[in-house]
């Protein structure tokens, strides 16, 4: 995994997108898939919201996926890796960069057809814990004209990223803005941050 890791946190260094192939391996990808799949049809999937506590709201005109968090507490075998692998990339990234990072929160993503999520930062305005935001997607025979691409504006430019099978995609929470594009199929993936203590 160590070639993973390094080629997300070198592409970061250097463009501050991190981007890497094959983060997960294709086994665990398609039994996170069917994870998320099988909670859609039991209707475990709740509408996502913008914002935190008291300031949380949802609007479809803003953002149109569907989540439902991970947790150890699931005893799922292939969260669990998941995790594990998080675990992994944690000690990795604060042996080789610092950065200090004690937590992470994941949840899948779901965006239906016609859904999309209009540009925004990942950190909250009242709240700093996220340092870095992580993606990674599941979703195989992905196309361009599926859309749903990740749309990042830095510097005045635009970076579309497709959202193809265990792709993953890493960047600081509270620097970049970013949409997700009109998704024309389902559009799935393990979405989640990095935190410190507040």
């Amino acid at each position: 995994m160590q070639n993973s890791f390094d080629t997300l946190i070198d592409s970061f260094i250097q463009d501050k997108i991190g981007i890497t192939q094959n983060f997960l391996n294709i086994k665990l990808a398609a039994h996170l898939k069917e994870n998320l799949l099988r909670l859609f049809a039991e209707k475990q999937l709740q509408n996502a919201g913008t914002g935190n506590d008291a300031l949380a709201t949802q609007d479809k005109a803003v953002r149109g996926d569907m989540i439902y968090w991970l947790d150890r507490e699931h005893n799922d075998t292939h969260e669990n890796n998941f995790f594990d692998l998080m675990d992994e990339f944690v000690t990795y990234l604060n042996a080789t960069c610092y950065t200090g990072i004690t937590g992470y929160e994941f949840h899948y993503a779901l965006y239906p057809i016609g859904s999309f999520y209009k540009k925004h930062v990942d950190q909250f305005k009242n709240n700093s814990v996220r340092q870095f935001s992580m993606i990674t997607y599941l979703n195989a025979d992905w196309k361009e004209e599926d859309g749903g691409q990740l749309c990042v504006h830095q510097n005045g430019t635009k970076q579309n990223i497709p959202p193809s099978d265990g792709k993953s995609v890493f960047f600081k929470s509270s620097e970049l803005e970013h949409e997700v594009l009109l998704s024309n199929k389902a559009r799935m993936s393990i979405t989640g941050w990095f935190t410190i203590k507040n």
